[in-house]
């Protein structure tokens, strides 16, 4: 027994060495990929020495003789930080993931494929204007040039990654740049899915209760929708939940339920207490560690600009320079249309238009795939765009037998000059300057607001398609492709776009609200992507005469609900300190103590109270019994309260108390009834889950920000090294915004917010702030991996000088870029 004992301690402690060695092998070969800031490397293809100061939050200042030396910088700096995290960008722009993910990401590169996004990227190069061009060619012989000492250096591959998957990593070319705007487009375009629900919706619901659940923004009313089943004839109703191929955390398609939201708002020196122009902008993105934004100051000929980038583009999406500061918000412009495109009976090669039958344009693509097979597909292309199959969207839920659909689609362009018109704005010396610039602005679509020394303004940048008024479903509904009258005619003018400038007020500001009211095809869209936020902003910009730099960043980081404000009267109204005593403990009592709780409560979603739980369970659950009966599996698509619906329903707006009536009970139940029992069983999951007393509840436990590795972040073991999460205030229709995963086990976590904020007050312009959600590093070994995830946490920020002496004075490295010898 003595010796059996001596033989397993032996084997444990030779495990225990073999397990420490093989965690020191890792944690070397991982950590050679740590960029050294300090350092001198000699580079080709630059004029003259550049400079890349890392201040002590890792923001890199780039100084070069010139612009192109500046953009060689930006390359570099984005390469040796975030070399995977722009591969993974390229990969999924030229629809090749599933060479090295395998079968798992096969949809997405097919679609991506059939969308031909590359191609059209490709073809972009050679449209942009000299100064893009070259700068450009700049960047990405930066970037190359850091693959290039990765190689020659043995520095871990460029990245832990790439340990675990194939370490090949191509030259960087400038057609890849111009392709991660496109790759950023899908994000942020809804108007598809949008299309295709509202299709399902009128099929099971009728068009007439549509406007219930899927309602116009406030404003002037606007012309009926048709009813679907005459625009496509022989497709019957379903309650399958829409199928979507193309999902997962690689995937670049963000479903409708998470399309983008941002803030920006700017003041007037009017308005302004120190005399100053003042501007607020936080873009919001789904989270990922690293965060997609990358912070950077630029020192170029026109002068320093600061603010936040996204690796892969040489270009400064949103910040500042001397006299300039700008921002944007996604425009929710309708630039996407689907066409119903009748196949020709007698030759499946062919498809109806005006003219007749017309043969597809036809092209294939073979689509490597790890592990197996490659698969070549056959792409298609009407004259309204390209062809795309039934199983994504649930297109084929909503085409009729013998029809495909395609989709018209600004950002499907081949000629696309959007970069061009960001890298104008980037170095606009003042509105006028920056407001041209737009014109050349295609996709996707932006609401730009800018704010120089003297005034403001906003504008919306972006194509928009020209429509027949006699469109026959006002861009609302999937249309048949081959009438005249569905047809896009080209593009408006820019004139056309909207355009708001030194309003009387001082302050302007979007929220992806509603902007004006103009009549079909003028309209700019009839869907927008806020009701709510909109309405706390005006009570903040309203209640002060003057503003700061400091009331912005209150605003920017606003936690009180509106919704909850204006939905707990409602549909609490009969319930508010009802009911006969009860017992400690009973169901009764809860649910009158959350009442009690709600009733008293302001509306903020703090994430140390226990009332923005209450609400979030009780009006999720509500909406669930309101539309379940009616819609089935379908009603898995409304993951989130949809506020005017609710509204709607309890106010019996056109009859829209309807929907608290249980369709299959024998008797008729009222809203009250139903919001009862919605709150009954929101306590009932609530104690399940989190247990205790309704007291011991805590917003933050349940909303936490889930910022995850896309690759990495479900691998058992490496995720608790990779994903950051963080308790945090906020919700849905917050200004300070999380929105909410909507999905079982965890439906409040954060999973979309504002990854990148920044202020900026031209009174004193070096006192303007920015951050972003996690770190400047994507190597999880790093110290900049998270180090600002907790500042922007806790809704503090960094300085956003241009004072190259206060970069140099708290620098954790600088990097010197040499001149080769030719």
């Amino acid at each position: 027994m003595a010796g059996l004992f001596r033989w397993l301690l032996r084997l444990f402690t030779a495990a225990v060495i073999l397990a420490f060695l093989a965690g020191v092998t890792i944690y070397y070969l991982a950590s050679r990929s740590l960029p050294e800031y300090e350092a001198t490397h000699s580079v080709a293809r630059i004029s003259a020495p550049v400079e890349i100061v890392r201040d002590n939050a890792n923001v890199p200042h780039i100084f070069g003789e010139t612009d192109a030396d500046v953009f060689f910088g930006l390359g570099f700096a984005h390469a040796q930080d975030r070399l995977w995290q722009m591969t993974m960008l390229r990969r999924t722009a030229q629809g090749r993931l599933s060479e090295i993910f395998g079968t798992r990401t096969l949809a997405i590169d097919e679609l991506v494929r059939r969308l031909d996004l590359y191609g059209q990227s490709q073809s972009s190069v050679d449209v942009q204007d000299p100064y893009t061009a070259a700068a450009l060619r700049a960047y990405s012989d930066g970037v190359n040039a850091w693959i290039a000492r990765v190689n020659a250096d043995a520095r871990g591959r460029g990245a832990p990654e790439f340990f675990l998957f194939p370490p090949e990593v191509a030259l960087w070319q400038p057609a890849d740049s111009i392709a991660i705007i496109k790759v950023m487009g899908l994000r942020l375009s809804t108007h598809l899915e949008t299309e295709v629900l509202r299709a399902r919706l009128s099929l099971l619901i009728g068009a007439e209760r549509v406007g219930d659940l899927m309602p116009d923004a406030p404003g002037p009313g606007l012309t009926a929708l048709p009813d679907y089943a005459a625009l496509a004839p022989g497709i019957l109703p379903s309650a399958a939940p829409l199928e979507r191929m193309a999902e997962g955390p690689l995937s670049p398609f963000a479903p409708r339920a998470f399309a983008s939201a941002s803030n920006v708002f700017a003041a007037a020196p009017n308005r302004s207490a120190a005399g100053g122009t003042l501007l607020a902008s936080d873009p919001h993105l789904g989270f990922t560690a690293p965060s997609i934004w990358y912070l950077a100051r630029l020192e170029l000929a026109s002068g320093g600009v600061i603010g936040g980038t996204i690796p892969g583009l040489p270009v400064i999406l949103g910040g500042r320079s001397a006299n300039l500061g700008w921002g944007m918000t996604t425009a929710y412009l309708d630039d996407q249309d689907v066409f119903l495109e009748q196949i020709n009976p007698d030759n499946p090669e062919e498809y109806r238009t005006p003219d007749g039958f017309k043969p597809f344009e036809t092209r294939r693509s073979i689509i490597r795939v790890a592990d197996a097979e490659p698969v070549t597909i056959t792409m298609r292309w009407t004259e309204n765009g390209p062809v795309l199959p039934g199983g994504h969207y649930g297109l084929g839920s909503i085409t009729p037998p013998g029809h495909v659909t395609a989709l018209g689609w600004t950002l499907l362009n081949g000629a696309d000059t959007s970069l061009s018109a960001a890298m104008s704005l980037m170095r606009s010396r003042d509105i006028d300057e920056a407001l041209e610039a737009g014109r050349f602005y295609i996709a996707p679509a932006q609401n730009l607001v800018v704010a120089d020394q003297k005034t403001i303004a906003l504008q919306t940048v972006g194509a928009m398609p020209r429509r027949l008024a006699e469109h026959q479903s006002q861009g609302r509904l999937p249309v048949p492709g081959w009438r005249e009258e569905n047809r896009w005619q080209g593009w408006l003018n820019y004139a056309a776009n909207p355009r708001f400038r030194a309003p009387e007020s001082g302050i302007l500001g979007n929220t992806n609200n509603k902007l004006l009211d103009r009549p079909f095809p003028l309209h700019v869209s009839f869907d927008w992507g806020d009701t709510q936020r909109i309405e706390r902003w005006k009570t903040l910009m309203t209640r002060r005469s003057v503003h700061t730099r400091e009331s912005f960043i209150e605003a920017q980081l606003d936690t009180v609900s509106f919704t909850a404000q204006s939905l707990l009267p409602l549909i609490a109204r009969d319930l508010w300190f009802t009911g006969e005593p009860a017992p400690a403990g009973s169901p009764e009592r809860r649910r009158q103590r959350a009442l009690e709780l709600l009733a008293a409560w302001n509306g903020e979603m703090n994430e140390h109270l226990p009332e923005p739980l209450i609400y979030a369970a009780w009006l999720r659950n509500l909406q669930n019994r309101l539309i379940r009966d009616e819609l089935g599996p379908l009603a898995d698509e409304f993951i989130h309260v949809e506020p005017l619906f609710i509204e709607r329903v309890f106010r019996d707006i056109d009859g829209a108390a309807i929907w608290c009536d249980i369709r299959q009970s024998g008797t008729v139940e009222t809203c009250t009834e139903i919001a009862r029992l919605a709150l009954d069983e929101a306590l009932l999951w609530l104690a399940e889950t989190y247990g205790g007393s309704l007291e011991s509840l805590r917003w933050g436990a349940a909303h936490q920000a889930w910022h995850d590795h896309p690759v990495l972040g479900e691998v058992p073991f490496l995720k608790w090294f990779v994903n950051i999460r963080q308790p945090t205030s906020g919700g849905d229709n917050t200004l300070n915004r999380g929105l909410t995963r909507g999905r079982d086990p965890e439906p409040f976590a954060s999973i979309h917010g504002a990854g990148y904020r920044g202020v900026y007050d031209f009174a004193d312009p070096d006192s303007s702030v920015f951050v972003i959600s996690t770190g400047q590093s994507g190597h999880p070994l790093s110290r900049h991996y998270d180090d600002l995830g907790e500042l922007w946490r806790r809704g503090e920020y960094i300085p956003m000088s241009l004072d190259p002496a206060l970069a140099r004075a708290a620098a954790v490295g600088v990097t010197r870029l040499i001149p080769a010898p030719e």
